[in-house]
């Protein structure tokens, strides 16, 4: 595979992929694989040269956010896992921004946090989606609501405070009892920061086959709409102020590395099946974790596919990622980006959102009302530029 070139960028975030997991779990299509017979090493390896090689074809200076997600990072043993973080710190220009690794509960030890701490990893994300342990078991996870428990005092004896969950509503058999629970104990952690997602149904996944063969309930749209509402509510009265559709923070504690995909930055992406954004071209890697060595033993970037962007298209994507946020789109910063005014682009759709309820207009910004939040996706299909022309 060729490499890309491009001019040199001063600062890029970098997303990168650990494919492996003890567990698949019964919803997840990310891509991954059962560790147990994997190359793991080679993989790191490969992995180490990939970015080692995007940094030379892609210069920069600053990397303010990296992200180790997967997959399950903290499924790898001590040793990959200090081989990887600090491979990464060698290779990638990081400082003093945000270095997130994602966790399971009962998979993080003494010393793999200890190793994490030791190579500048200040942000964990914990994949915890419900702490009903009969929920648990249902979705194929392994861990159960006491290792969660166990891991956040782990923590706290550690001093490791920046502390991030992930939790998934309108899971199939939960009643809204079930769910105002887990947003009772979410809290309850006094976490700094939340994210929940509704349950969404991939082609390829177990919960998929199962649905097409009615071996599988789901709650019904309207306790699904309130058990969202009741959680932007609590988060709300607990001090977590919703700062993307499904994201909820501290103030000073929102994800800086998500926040460069909802602003439509660029990024490295690293790994077997990651895409990232450089040059306003989005290209991604080879899946299958033979495909994706196979090029590295070449010392060629493992890319499969790249796209580069329309000034349209990066127009529809600035609207679409940047409307999740709640403070929306700023209009200053969209005409800088584009020499074009948001008025002079979404006049029309704008004032139709304004009309229906969904939408906000300021002089500063655009950005959805509470109404909108619960309608996303039906606002986002204004701003597709075809449509309106």
């Amino acid at each position: 595979m060729e490499t890309i070139h491009t001019a040199n960028q001063d600062n890029l975030s970098a997303y990168i992929h650990i494919p492996f997991c003890e567990h698949i779990c019964y919803y997840c299509d990310f891509n991954k694989v059962f560790i147990e017979g994997q190359p793991v090493d080679e993989y790191i390896e490969a992995l180490l040269l990939e970015a080692q090689l995007m940094v030379e074809s892609y210069p920069v200076k600053k990397s303010e956010t990296l992200y180790i997600g997967g997959g399950t990072p903290t499924s790898l043993n001590t040793q990959q896992l200090e081989r990887l973080v600090s491979g990464i710190r060698e290779i990638l220009p990081f400082s003093d921004g945000e270095f997130t690794v994602e966790a399971n509960p009962g998979d993080l030890t003494a010393e793999k946090l200890d190793v994490l701490k030791a190579y500048g990893v200040n942000r964990l994300s914990m994949g915890v989606q419900t702490f009903e342990n009969r929920l648990l078991k249902k979705i194929g996870r392994k861990h159960s609501a006491e290792d969660v428990y166990q891991t956040i005092d782990l923590l706290e004896k550690n001093q490791f405070d920046n502390i991030s969950i992930d939790l998934i509503y309108a899971l199939p058999g939960q009643t809204l009892e079930s769910f105002r629970d887990t947003i009772k104990r979410a809290i309850e952690l006094d976490l700094p920061h939340y994210s929940l997602y509704s349950l969404i149904l991939e082609n390829k996944t177990m919960f998929m086959n199962w649905v097409r063969k009615g071996r599988l309930e789901l709650p019904d749209q309207e306790v699904e709409a309130q058990m969202f509402l009741e959680t932007i509510e609590a988060m709300e009265k607990a001090g977590r102020h919703q700062y993307e559709i499904s994201n909820f923070a501290k103030k000073g504690y929102e994800s800086r590395h998500n926040l460069v995909y909802w602003n439509n930055q660029h990024y490295f992406g690293i790994g077997a099946g990651a895409s990232g954004y450089i040059n306003n071209t989005r290209y991604k890697n080879h899946g299958p974790i033979q495909h994706y060595l196979h090029p590295l033993k070449e010392k060629q970037l493992p890319v499969i596919e790249k796209e580069i962007l329309t000034e349209k298209e990066q127009i529809e994507e600035e609207m679409f990622l940047g409307l999740r946020k709640l403070s929306g789109v700023k209009k200053a910063a969209f005409k800088e980006k584009f020499k074009l005014s948001l008025e002079d682009v979404y006049s029309q759709p704008i004032n139709s959102l304004v009309s229906e309820g969904l939408l906000e207009n300021t002089d500063t910004a655009v950005f959805l009302t509470q109404k909108g939040v619960f309608r996303g996706n039906e606002v986002f299909e204004h701003f597709l530029l075809d449509k309106e022309n």
